[in-house]
């Protein structure tokens, strides 16, 4: 009877432990199987990097001509206001010559007419209006008024001395 005990005491320790066995092996089956659907996300999220990554070094070109052209613009546009700023300072500088051939002028006639009589009214000069045109055209307009106007006072200071 002894023997029957044990036999039977084994045999139900045998079941308990299969039964332990049966209950891990389900659960350890069912995080084997979340681990393959995150193995499957993660191989898809890798994928969506990979096809990001391309894309973002595409447009990493795309914007490295674009600023290489940006900078090709700047610089002929750097060097075209270089070209008209030394034209406007030239344009100035003869505009300061004409001015100072003018004062000149001016000032050797008020010497020449004090002494001869009270100087009469001045006479104005009527100017045309310069038409809208770019800044170094309107200073090259301006420069031949006035040598034109310089010309004018010179031939005029010249009849009065002669």
């Amino acid at each position: 009877m002894m023997t029957f005990f044990v036999s039977m005491a084994a045999d139900v320790l045998v079941a308990v432990l299969l039964v332990a066995t049966i209950a891990s092996s389900v659960k350890l089956s069912g995080r084997i199987n979340r681990l393959k659907a995150d193995e499957a996300a993660l191989r898809s999220t890798i994928g969506d990097l990979v096809v990001a990554s391309a894309t973002a070094e595409r447009a990493i070109a795309g914007l490295r001509a674009t600023l290489d052209e940006c900078d090709r613009t700047l610089t002929e546009r750097l060097a075209g206001a270089e070209r008209t700023s030394t034209d406007l300072a030239a344009h100035v500088q003869a505009g300061e010559s004409v001015i100072s051939r003018i004062a000149a002028i001016v000032g050797q006639a008020r010497t020449t007419a004090a002494p001869a009589a009270a100087p009469a009214a001045p006479r104005p000069v009527a100017l045309e209006p310069v038409p809208a045109i770019g800044n170094g055209e309107r200073v090259g307009a301006a420069l031949a008024a006035a040598q034109a106007l310089s010309e004018r006072a010179l031939d005029r200071l010249r009849a009065r001395a002669a």
